[in-house]
């Protein structure tokens, strides 16, 4: 049960994270990804099914930066109209 909320919450917060530092969502994406195929190399990961759950996360991480990267360039870009 343990792995299965992992997988759910997981590669969404670490995409989040890692975007937020880098301030790159490719870079974010790459870091993501590669420790969850280090995870299933270690055989952390059980099953088809958790790396199903662990890709739909790593999706919602990568919709949630987009959308956080449109909405800091729309407010950039209305500061400078106000200037």
């Amino acid at each position: 049960m343990d792995k299965i909320l992992s997988a759910i919450f997981f590669p969404a917060i670490l995409m989040i994270l890692f975007t937020r530092v880098t301030y790159r969502r490719s870079v974010g994406f790459v870091l993501t990804l590669a420790l969850i195929i280090v995870s299933a190399y270690k055989g952390y990961i059980d099953g088809w099914g958790l790396i199903a759950i662990e890709a739909a996360s790593l999706t919602v991480g990568l919709y949630i930066t987009d959308r956080i990267v449109k909405k800091k360039k729309t407010q950039r870009s209305s500061i400078k109209e106000k200037d």
